[in-house]
């Protein structure tokens, strides 16, 4: 094998590797953990299932988001430490009452309603 065809190789996983990130399952007991969850907080303040709100609507983020691992986390740190810029300028509020553990739960509900309305 050539040098070429093994630095196009290198090259080729390098660029693609992230992007192909695996999307996972999304366990049925965890998202219903997640709706829960959501239900007993502030979430429906700002955000709604299927419409634009003060934040982006569920079924946005999950259009913009694959349920994978990294997305998961980006999102659960997200929840708890806030943020801004991604949707808007409105700033997403901080809650850092709620466990990480949660949050993933949270999410994952989140990413669900991508599917749920295919």
């Amino acid at each position: 094998m050539n040098r070429t065809l093994i630095f196009s190789s290198c090259l080729a996983i390098g660029l693609f590797g992230a992007v192909t990130a695996k999307s996972q399952t999304l366990d049925p007991k965890e998202v219903a953990a997640g709706k829960l969850l959501i239900s007993k907080s502030d979430c429906f303040a700002c955000h709604k299932p299927d419409t634009k709100l003060v934040g982006p609507a569920y079924i946005d983020i999950a259009k913009k988001y694959k349920p994978t691992d990294a997305n998961v986390n980006l999102l659960a740190s997200k929840v708890i430490k806030g943020g801004s810029g991604t949707w808007g300028q409105v700033p997403m509020l901080a809650h850092p009452q709620v466990s990480a553990a949660d949050a993933k739960k949270m999410v994952k509900f989140v990413l669900s309603q991508g599917a749920a309305r295919k």
